[in-house]
């Protein structure tokens, strides 16, 4: 489970697609879906970097 308490990096640089409130933030903040997030997550693996360059191709 995510420690919501922890809030600096790494852990927010990370995408947790267990949690529904961080798939609906991410799928917001990059304009998705949250299929098309997940995809993405099960592609590049969990980091929003690593993410937000994946959906910008």
């Amino acid at each position: 489970m995510d420690n919501k308490e922890n809030i600096s990096s790494p852990d927010r640089d990370l995408i947790n697609t267990s949690e529904n409130y961080e798939v609906k933030y991410w799928s917001t903040k990059f304009g998705v879906s949250t299929e098309r997030l997940k995809t993405a997550v099960k592609a590049v693996g969990n980091s929003a970097a690593a993410i937000e360059t994946y959906l910008e191709k």
